[in-house]
């Protein structure tokens, strides 16, 4: 007789969006999802016995950001660190790209599952970067800028007064901050000899 047809998915339910056509003979599962992948079981019985097929879904997807990158701008000496994630099944490799060419591993520069790494950026690694994530099913790409802020030390206008009047035994506060980068280092001096910290 002609057999009674059921599916079932091992190991957990059938996608709710599930369909079944054709006397039960076809399962449908539209706009298939990662979640919907796994072992498929088709049962067919009647008064003479049954038979089962098993058929295992595998679903895979285009790699798809979780995280892009962002504009940076760094004083010269920092580090850079960059991170791009993304999914996708297969899971995605990283590259970089450095004004359109392939960025590789030097002595300053580290490539691990999606971080950039540049120790002591200078000028030289100011430019445009990508990254790509790639799995057989295609490639995405994820840009941003470096700038390198590099300048000798200047003093806003009107920063320091020229003349402080203090009454004698109160404290007395003299700000230095000069604009420059790489930061400064500083020093002081009274006349032409270099302060030294003391108590005072």
């Amino acid at each position: 007789p002609v057999p009674t047809i059921s599916w079932r998915k091992v190991n957990g339910h059938n996608p709710s969006k599930a369909r079944l056509r054709k006397s039960q003979a076809v399962l449908e599962i539209p706009n298939v999802q990662l979640e919907d992948a796994g072992m498929y079981e088709c049962k067919a019985e009647n008064s003479r016995g049954r038979n089962v097929f098993r058929g295992q879904l595998q679903v895979y997807t285009y790699p798809h950001w979780v995280e892009k990158l962002n504009d940076t701008q760094l004083d010269s000496g920092d580090q850079l660190r960059w991170e791009c994630k993304a999914t996708g099944k297969p899971r995605p490799t990283y590259s970089w790209l450095k004004n359109g060419v392939p960025l590789w591993p030097q002595s300053r520069i580290e490539m691990v599952n999606g971080v950039l790494l540049i120790h002591s950026v200078n000028l030289s690694d100011a430019g445009m970067y990508q990254c790509l994530a790639e799995n057989k099913y295609g490639t995405i790409y994820a840009s941003a800028e470096l700038k390198i802020l590099a300048s000798a030390p200047t003093f806003p206008l009107n920063q320091m007064r020229k003349t402080i009047i203090i009454t004698k035994g109160q404290e007395v506060v003299i700000e230095c901050k000069p604009e420059a980068s790489p930061k400064p280092t500083i020093t002081w001096k009274k006349g032409d000899k270099v302060l030294r910290e003391s108590k005072r």
